[in-house]
Formats: structure tokens, C-alpha cells, sequence
């Protein structure tokens, strides 16, 4: 990622960051998190973060019919990205190798009507040999992983590549008349709910995998996949489903669990 005019960073993230390293560092980890990323022959360096605040453009909808709301879904997937490239430059300025721990917050202010506040947080770190955890195009990675985690899928004989997102803002549609009659005394399934969710998880998942591909990897590991409302308005919800990235080290024996799990979130 070039640190075009839009990454680039504000003169206190400067003067902060310029204040971190190997003598000197801030982290978000635990003691036994900073402990295990040591054991991983690793040095956290800072916390770096990255935020954008994102106006939801106007989207038009039919209360009838079920579908995907591609600007609301482009506006969500567009302002998160913009967060995670600016803690990227963040962790380049501190020449790190990778950040662990990331975690992506969305607030909204009462000052911004449809706009949503995107921060991404992690803690930097450098391998003891640098340059030898960044990604092929020499990029530091990205993850989610706890310091615990971490070491375990180092251990495991596999390297994380970059935190991987989907989402998919979908708006389910309203059952006419008779058939909310029909089915008032009845347990029924509502097979155009049931498809609606369906459908919007599938492309969630179609995403992250394919941002995933994207970074040659062998797997995502520790996929959390989430249901929200935000502001929309009703009936209008987002699937939003993350990961992190993971290839496997020439060499290293092949991994005997399941590389993606998944928990709920309602």
C-alpha cells in the first residue's frame, strides 16, 4: 500500500509513532499474550490504529421484494477498508512485520446523520529475523489473532497473511396480506426469510473467501460471522463475516484441524 495523500499520516500519529520501538512500545496484549508473542521470537512495537467516517449514501428499496443493498453494501465494505489501509500505514511507518489483535469498531455520532465511524486497532510486531513474517509483496500482515493464537498457528507451521472481511447489507421483504393470514395460527417456516438470510450470508462468505484468494492463501482461521442492524432502518440488516488469512510454511507438516471455524453472533 502506497501512502498516498489520503493515507498519509497526521503529524501527532507521526510524532507518536516516531517514539515507538525497540526500546520503547504500547500494545493492547495481555501479559500472557505479550509473553507468547515474545515466545514467537516476536517484539511488539506500538499500537497503530486507522479510522474513517463514512457517509451511507441513499438507497432505494422495494418494501416488497428481497435484496441485496449494493450501495449500502459497497459504503460499509469501502469506509472498514479505508480504516484497516490507514493502520497498514501505521505499522509500515514502524517497519513492522505484522499486526496482531486487530479489532474494527463502528460508532455513530449524533452529529452525523448517516455517517458511521470505522476504527481498526492492533499492536505492531517484528520478527527477531525482519521481513520474514511480511506477505510475498512485502506488505506487513494483518490479523485478528490474539498473542496466544498467534504462536499457536506459527507452531502449527503456518504464517497469517492479512485480515479477510465480507459483508453484504440485505434488505428482506415484506410477506403480503393473505399470506401473514394463512399462517397466523401455524407454525410454518417463512421460506422467503429463510432464503433472503440465506442468500445474504452466502455472499458474505463468497467475499471474504475470495479477499482471501486474493492473498494466496491456504485457509482462514477463527471466522467470526455477525448479524447487525445499524441505522438502516427495518428489515435491513448486514452479514458481516471475518477472518484471518493464513498460508502454509514450505516445509512445515500439514495442519491435522479443520483450517476455518466458525462462530455465531446474533
Amino acid at each position: 500500500m502506497s501512502l498516498n495523500k489520503e493515507n498519509s499520516l497526521p503529524k501527532d500519529a507521526t510524532k507518536r509513532l516516531g517514539e515507538l520501538g525497540e526500546q520503547f512500545f504500547t500494545s493492547d496484549l495481555t501479559v500472557n499474550e505479550f509473553l507468547l508473542v515474545r515466545e514467537a521470537q516476536c517484539h511488539p512495537l506500538g499500537l497503530v490504529m486507522g479510522s474513517s467516517i463514512y457517509h451511507t449514501g441513499l438507497q432505494l428499496r422495494s418494501w416488497s421484494s428481497s435484496r441485496e443493498l449494493t450501495i449500502l453494501s459497497e459504503a460499509m465494505y469501502n469506509a472498514r477498508e479505508l480504516a484497516m489501509a490507514r493502520l497498514e500505514a501505521e505499522a509500515l511507518a514502524l517497519d513492522a512485520d505484522g499486526v496482531v489483535g486487530v479489532r474494527l469498531e463502528a460508532n455513530y455520532h449524533k452529529w452525523g446523520h448517516n455517517a458511521i465511524e470505522f476504527i481498526a486497532v492492533g499492536t505492531a510486531i517484528r520478527s527477531s529475523a525482519p521481513g520474514s513474517l511480511r506477505r510475498p509483496d512485502g506488505k506487513p500482515f494483518t490479523s485478528d489473532l490474539s498473542g496466544q493464537e498467534f504462536w499457536l498457528v506459527l507452531q502449527s507451521g503456518y504464517v497469517p497473511r492479512g485480515l479477510v472481511l465480507g459483508n453484504c447489507v440485505f434488505h428482506i421483504g415484506r410477506r403480503g396480506p393473505f399470506a401473514t393470514a394463512r399462517s397466523t395460527y401455524r407454525n410454518v417456516e417463512l421460506p422467503h426469510v429463510s432464503q433472503a438470510i440465506y442468500q445474504a450470508r452466502e455472499l458474505a462468505m463468497k467475499r471474504m473467501q475470495d479477499d482471501a484468494l486474493r492473498l494466496d492463501a491456504s485457509g482462514i482461521v477463527g471466522v467470526d460471522l455477525s448479524e447487525k442492524s445499524h441505522h438502516f432502518g427495518q428489515r435491513v440488516i448486514e452479514f458481516l463475516v471475518i477472518g484471518t488469512a493464513v498460508s502454509k510454511i514450505d516445509g512445515a507438516e500439514q495442519v491435522p484441524a479443520p483450517l476455518t471455524t466458525i462462530s455465531l453472533e446474533r
